[in-house]
Parts: structure tokens; sequence; C-alpha cells
């Protein structure tokens, strides 16, 4: 705590504006270039004292399974290893995902987005006019070296404390939700002169530019507003260069070859510092299903959302967006219909579900696959077999929280869901359900009825399709994780479409490329609704799609391959 401290006592009241936080940044930079690296046995010992990961928060996103799987490959490499997860909000459901002997370390405001400081920073960085040399752009220069001043002492000291010297932070580095934080990592790692894996999920150049080089019918992308302040040259210029940073310990690890050859070709970094980590499934994904499994999931997912009930007591659509801010405040998973008084068991036979496995943000575009109901409705086959069926209902199930600055993309969902249901006859919109397990895969009731949770492979055992139009992926778990589980998946091929046919693996041989149906961008071709007809009601006419794509993902992608690579990335330092 002491370097820290009287490091960062060295530049207090020094700061007015964004060129003196260059300045400090750049002279530690140099100073800690001047240390001597460690040797092969010295950087070993000082790994064996443990590594911390750092992220905005902890739940069940992708970042935070991945972060889980970074960590258990850990584990096999350095038996024994401590590990720390520090991070400014660990929710309820981070509990499946980080080891009870995972040691954890919160430290408030360290959260991103609208949760750091109630969004009030990031409006004025990102979303705000911030002249250079204005008042507010000085203001603004003094409260971010302030906080990450702060922040930089109770990490530091948490560090210093247990003698650690290797930082792995996760998409903080970036992805922007947070630049006190970064700033505060950065001024740490220099200062105590720590090794640093810079774990790259989303940069904010990834579906965002600035305005004047966006073409004239192109349309605004979702990171856009990291460009607001670009004419503020200091602020920008600091910006660019924390987001990565090029530290003299730092070695950056992307999750695609495109955001490696942006970083080489475009920011000038040493190739030799620049790396790729793909991702895993474990063997528990590669379920063999049966009548037994599927009754089994979704019963006990019937329990996780009835809160113990037989049966769901459905909310009607309109009453949950009435009440819909005081749910986000304490999201419980639930069950929304066309009416109240209706009742819905998922085990029920005659179930035909759709899974949309992520949490509720803009750039997921969930309000499709209710658009997509909508044509499933209006498409001769599929609608003869549904009204013809009475018993049949059509559900889809939204495994993830919803953000709290992500209000109101949820309320376009519901909003889509309404306009939907009311252009249906009545008998016909009661059967079809939006459900919302908010990350919950256990209920109290589980131990008195002798059942296991559910845990995330069992998850995508619930159904009969998986539904991922996204817009745009750093990596696109999904179509790995349903493949591996031998569901079908209909998928867009987002942005950067590289990156989706890196996942896919459209350069590798047939035999390891993932198949999928092409979830469209704008009008559901008849083709396509044929194909998801087939999917919901013939399933063993994919049966050769479930046994190849299985196949091609177990290739592909193993715990032993992460962890192979993860150890050569770490012998950079020695």
């Amino acid at each position: 705590m002491e370097k820290i401290n009287s490091k960062l006592q060295e530049y207090a009241g020094k700061v007015h504006d964004w060129s003196d936080i260059t300045r400090i940044m750049e002279r530690l930079r140099v100073e800690s270039s001047r240390v001597k690296p460690l040797n092969a046995e010295e950087f070993r010992s000082t790994i064996q004292r443990g590594v911390a990961f750092v992220t905005y928060e902890f739940g069940i996103d992708g970042v935070s399974i991945e972060i889980h799987k970074y960590a258990e490959c850990l584990e096999q490499i350095f038996p024994g290893l401590p590990l720390h997860f520090i991070s400014g909000d660990f929710s309820e459901q981070a509990d499946t995902v980080l080891k009870p002997e995972w040691h954890r370390c919160h430290i408030d405001n360290i959260n991103g987005w609208d949760k750091w400081c109630d969004g009030k920073y990031f409006s004025r960085l990102f979303y705000e006019d911030m002249p250079a040399g204005s008042e507010i752009s000085q203001e603004m220069a003094g409260e971010i070296w302030r906080q990450a001043a702060d922040f930089a002492a109770k990490l530091g000291e948490y560090l210093e404390h247990r003698g650690i010297r290797v930082l792995i932070p996760v998409n903080v580095a970036s992805n922007p939700g947070n630049p006190a934080l970064t700033l505060a990592v950065i001024l740490v790692s220099e200062i105590l002169n720590a090794y640093v894996v810079s774990s790259n999920h989303d940069y904010y150049w990834e579906g965002g530019k600035p305005a004047s080089e966006r073409l004239p019918d192109e349309a605004p992308g979702p990171r856009d507003s990291f460009f607001h302040n670009q004419m503020n040259h200091q602020f920008f210029s600091l910006f660019e260069s924390m987001y990565p940073w090029n530290g003299p310990r730092w070695v950056q690890v992307n999750i695609n070859s495109q955001q490696s050859n942006t970083l080489i070709e475009k920011f000038g970094f040493a190739p030799e510092r620049v790396f790729e980590l793909g991702t895993s499934v474990s063997d528990e994904f590669f379920i063999e299903s049966t009548p037994e499994l599927l009754k089994s999931v979704r019963s006990r997912m019937n329990y996780i959302v009835s809160d113990g009930a037989p049966e769901i007591d459905v909310i009607d659509v309109k009453k949950h967006l009435a009440d819909l801010n005081a749910w986000l405040h304490n999201q419980q998973p639930l069950a929304c219909g066309n009416r109240a008084g209706l009742k819905l068991n998922l085990a029920a036979p005659n179930t035909l579900y759709c899974l949309q496995p992520t949490r509720i943000i803009s750039r997921k575009h969930i309000e499709r696959d209710i658009e997509l109901f909508e044509a499933l409705l209006r498409y001769h086959p599929f609608a003869e077999y549904f009204q013809k069926n009475s018993a049949c209902q059509l559900i889809l199930h939204i495994t993830g929280p919803t953000p709290i600055e992500h209000q109101q993309d949820l309320e376009l969902i519901l909003a889509t869901y309404m306009r939907m249901t009311e252009s249906l006859p009545p008998e016909t919109a009661d059967r079809i359900f939006l459900v919302f397990s908010v990350g919950h895969e256990n209920h109290p009731c589980f131990e008195a009825m002798n059942l296991k949770p559910l845990c995330i492979e069992e998850i995508y055992q619930l159904a009969d399709l998986i539904l991922f139009p996204s817009e745009t992926e750093g990596r696109g778990l999904p179509i790995i994780e349903a493949s591996a589980g031998g569901i079908p998946i209909a998928c867009r091929r987002y942005y950067p479409e590289a990156v989706f046919a890196e996942v896919v693996g459209e350069h590798l041989p047939e035999a390891e490329q993932i198949q999928y149906i092409r979830f469209p961008e704008k009008e559901f071709s008849e083709d396509f609704l044929e194909n998801v007809t087939a999917a919901l009601l013939h399933p063993e006419s994919y049966e050769s799609w479930r046994r190849h794509n299985r196949e091609a993902v177990r290739s592909r992608y193993s715990m032993a391959m992460i962890a192979r690579k993860l150890k050569k990335i770490l012998e950079q330092f020695a």
C-alpha cells in the first residue's frame, strides 16, 4: 500500500486537464520499462502467489462465463493457485460462475455504464458535449483522476497485501464502461511493475465510428457514442491510449483474429504481444437428449419460474410493463401472457420451445424473435398445425437478466409481443408466452423434492430451437454451446462478419463447420420459415445436423486447447 500511496501522492493537485493525465501515464510507463524483467523461475514464483481477475461485474453474462473457463485453466496449469476476482458488483447469479473457494473483492463504483455512479459520468464523457478546453472538460479530467486515484489505492492495497503481481483485467481496457477503473488498473500495474494479461472481448470501435466516417445511407452503430467527443483531442488521445494500454508488461489477448489484426495494423502493437484465446466447451455440454431428460429440465425450470408451484401463474404482459421499474430492481423469474388468469406448464406435451440464451440488450435484437413468431403464425404449414392442436403452446424463453440501463430494450420486446398478440385471435394469443428466468438455475423447493439445480449445459436442452438474431458479437458463444448440445440454432450473420465466419468455421473443412439456419436481417423468406417449422415440428429431420455439429465443436473447442494457449501466453513474460 505504501508504494501506491507514495506514488499517487506525488501527483496530488497536479491534474487540471486531460493532458496532465497523459503526461503522468507516460512518465509511469517509462519508469516501469526500466525495471528488469523476471526470469522464468522468478515469474513462476510470482504467479504462484496469486492471479487477480478484474472486471466491471460478475453475473452469468458471456464475459463472466469465459472468466470462469480461464480460471479453471489456470488451476490446471498451476495447481493450488490462489485466484482473486475483483469487481464493482457480484450478482446473485455469480454464485453459479464463481467457485466458493475463489476469493472475491468488491470495490464500490468500479462497475460500468449506468451502474458506474448511476451513469452520470459515462453520460458526460460519451453522450454530452465536452468541448476542448472547456470548463466541463477540465472538471471531468479532475473527476476521472480523483476516482482513478481512489480506485487505485483500494485495488493496490488488496494486491500489495497479498503479494499479487499478475492481473487479468477483462474488457476493462477495451470496452470503456468505466474509464476511471481503466486508468486505475493502468496506474496500479505500472507502479507495482505488475504483469498484465489484458483480456479483450469487445472493443469500442466494433460497431462504432465517428459520424464523419459514416456513409450517407449507413445506419448508426451501437457504439458510436464512444466517438461523441472525438474532437476534444486531449481527451480522445488519452482515451485511445488507454483502450488498450500498451504497457511494458502488458500483453493483449483477443477473442478473434480481426481484433488482433486491428491492434497490430492500425494501432501499432507488436505482433509478439498480441494473442487470440478461443473459447471452450466442457464435456458436460455434449448431452444426449432423451424424452426423460427433456421432461426433467423443463419440469425444473417450471418450478423456478412458478416459484415452486406445479403450474406458473402467468402475468398479464400489460401489468408487467406497468410494473417494470420495480421488477428491474429485483428481477425474479416470471412468465408473461396475453392476459391474466392463464396457467403455464413448461413440461406439458405439445410445447414448442424457443430459447434466447442471452441477456436483454439492444444489440441482441430479441424483438426479432417475436416478429418471427408472428411470421410463423401467418405461414400456412405452421399455422395449420398450431390451430389444429389446441393444446400446443409456443414459448420464447430469454435466459439472462436485463441490465438496468437496458430497460427500453425490454420495453421494446414487451411492446412487440403485445402488438403481435393483439393481431391474433384470443384463443391463439393465449397459447404464446414469454418466459424470463433472469439467470436462475435453482429453487429452494429442489432440495425437498430431491432435484438437482439446472446447469448451463441443461439450460440449452430446454429448447427445440435456439434463436440468436444478434447484430454484433465479439465471438458468439451461443452458436458453439448450442451446437455442442445438439440443438439447432437460427442465427444472424452478425457484425463483424469475419468473426461470425470464424466461429462457424467457414474457412475449415466441411467436417469442422457448424451448420445453422440463417436468421434474416429483414423479411422472413419462405425457405427460412420452412426450416424453422421443420426444426420445431419435425426435429427428427435435423438429426444429422445434431451429430455433425457436436463433432465439429468437439474437434475445435476443448479445455485442454485453451489451457495450452494460456500457458503459452504466460510464458511470454519470462
